[in-house]
């Protein structure tokens, strides 16, 4: 892609976005700094094409997405999921009993910040708490069946974009997405990297085979039918995948560290609109 920042350049930008970690958070200047880094570094990009990811950079793989798009390969899960959230509970309950808009449409405004339990609650999150609420064993956060249920939620949603909300008033809800911030920009594992040495300070190049996708746009996919999984997955299951790959210790899958990170990086890409379920390589 055409009109990469300087090397100057892009290293004062990260500079400042490091520096702010170590101050108050203020999530809507953050969102403006970053957005205008992509926007020197690809110029032909629109906002809506960051919900492409990747393929918004790549035109030789974005073929091929688009080709395995035309009969994608979540289109069971979608119909599974779909089965799956309309079923009654053993009390005759169902899911959309927990959720407002019986659950339908709503996929876009997750993960949201939850005054009453002082935490982030994902979209994940919040269907586990309801099967709890309904006397039912909580699912697996990794991998099915909770990713037909994201699966079919996040298909309902498509088209509308991202919306998340930082309550400025309750600065618990300011130090959690303090927190997913300073998690995206700090380093670690055998490799010493951080999610933005790839994905902002390298977005666009390629490491061995593959280009590096932008942060902008990596929560409005998911779950995905990865073709290297062979089956779907949760972008918690990605995050943990991101540790392996630079060698450090992941926590498990709906902890408060990566819930935190997903609450920072979603609230980064609000106005892009959800694209869920998606296929990746």
């Amino acid at each position: 892609m055409s009109g990469f920042l300087s090397v100057t350049g892009c290293c004062c930008l990260l500079l400042s976005l490091l520096f702010s970690t170590t101050l108050s958070a203020n999530p809507l200047q953050d969102q403006m700094e970053l957005r205008n880094f992509y926007q020197q570094r690809f110029p032909t990009l629109s906002l809506r094409d960051y919900a492409d990811g990747v393929y918004a950079l790549d035109p030789v793989a974005r073929e091929s997405w688009l080709a395995i798009e035309e009969f994608p390969p979540y289109e069971p899960f979608i119909e599974r999921g779909e089965a799956a959230f309309t079923r009654p509970f053993k009390n005759g309950h169902s899911y959309a009993d927990c959720f407002p808009e019986q659950g339908i449409g709503i996929a876009n405004s997750y993960p949201k910040w939850d005054p009453q339990q002082g935490q982030v609650i994902t979209l994940a999150m919040a269907i586990n708490q309801c099967r709890v609420a309904n006397a039912e064993a909580p699912l697996a956060y990794a991998k099915d069946p909770i990713t037909i249920l994201l699966a079919y939620m996040a298909y309902t949603s498509r088209g509308k974009p991202i919306s998340i909300v930082i309550p400025e008033h309750d600065p618990r809800a300011l130090a959690a997405y303090q927190q997913g911030k300073e998690y995206y920009h700090q380093r670690r594992g055998q490799l010493n990297f951080a999610c933005a040495t790839c994905h902002v300070q390298n977005a666009g190049k390629r490491i061995r085979a593959e280009t590096l996708s932008p942060m902008l746009g990596q929560t409005s996919g998911w779950p995905v039918y990865r073709l290297k999984w062979g089956g779907m997955g949760t972008l918690h299951r990605r995050f943990i995948g991101c540790h392996r790959q630079i060698r450090a210790t992941a926590p498990p899958p709906q902890s408060e560290a990566l819930r935190n990170l997903e609450y920072y990086m979603s609230y980064s890409s609000n106005g892009i609109p959800g694209n869920g379920p998606s296929t990746r390589k």
